[in-house]
């Protein structure tokens, strides 16, 4: 889904992009890694492979750690034996969701899921392998190259005409295309270290169901829960909007600039496919 974006948004700059799939290259392989690092001899490359199965990982954390600690030290090594710089993308998950603003890079982490533990040592390993890094945590993704919330309110409203959402989960919904773009012109600088890189403005889950039916002009009966109500395998942060202290930092449009944006390109899409 990001990685779709930012192959695109980099294009679009200008950039050389040689894009690996996870069929092409798998993360887990260090030989595999250096072998198409040293043939490709990349610049920079832009870290957005990852096991995103939130609840998944509480009941397989050594295969999620495996890819998103242990790889992403792979891809960050092997970019730094050719001389390039990295990025990896992080997540809001990496903190408690104790505070009542937002995080900022200096914060204090203190995952809570399997998920956001191995997040973190993603970031450790990145770090460790590679000093012309950047670690970038970003929230609540969504965009037209995978499956992700706003698709699945919709397809719900369509097959039921009512949803139960939780309202006590706060975070800033991303679109990955506004992201794409915000970590190109990170990677083109020399800004190193931790990037907080999320949208403008903060809702929760309930509040942005709510958006995707008023903007997508969909008749649907939206229901209020709590976390403990849907008792999901992992335990996420209450509040994790991503604030930045950095003096001249990236920042990304609002979530609901974001929410209209995906619409647009969804129904784009559509109508070239029904062309």
């Amino acid at each position: 889904m990001l990685g779709r974006d930012v192959v695109l948004a980099a294009t679009n700059a200008g950039h050389v992009v040689s894009a690996q799939l996870h069929n092409d290259l798998e993360i887990t392989d260090v030989d595999a890694v250096s072998a198409r690092f040293d043939r490709d001899r990349p610049d920079a490359v832009i870290n957005c492979a990852a096991w995103t199965d939130v609840d998944g990982a509480e009941e397989a954390e050594e295969q999620a750690l495996e890819v998103n600690g242990a790889g992403a030290g792979n891809v960050a090594a092997a970019a730094a034996a050719v001389g390039a710089k990295v990025v990896y993308v992080s997540t809001d998950y990496v903190f408690d969701g104790h505070k009542e603003s937002p995080y900022v890079e200096v914060d204090e982490t203190a995952p809570q899921s399997a998920y956001g533990r191995t997040k973190l040592a993603g970031e450790v390993a990145t770090a460790a392998a590679n000093r012309r890094h950047f670690v970038v945590r970003s929230s609540w993704l969504f965009g037209i190259g995978g499956g992700n919330f706003v698709e699945t309110m919709l397809q719900l409203a369509d097959d039921h005409g009512e949803v139960l959402v939780v309202r006590d989960q706060v975070g800033s919904p991303t679109y990955t295309w506004h992201l794409a773009n915000g970590l190109v012109r990170l990677v083109e600088g020399s800004a190193w270290g931790i990037h907080h890189m999320a949208a403008a403005e903060t809702c929760s889950w309930y509040d942005f169901a709510r958006e995707i039916f008023d903007q997508a002009k969909v008749e649907c009966n939206v229901l209020s829960g709590t976390t403990d109500m849907l008792a999901r395998p992992a335990p996420r942060p209450a509040y994790s909007a991503l604030g930045t202290q950095r003096e001249t930092p990236i920042l990304l449009p609002s979530w609901r600039d974001g929410l209209a944006g995906y619409l647009a390109q969804r129904e784009a899409e559509r109508e070239a496919a029904r062309a």
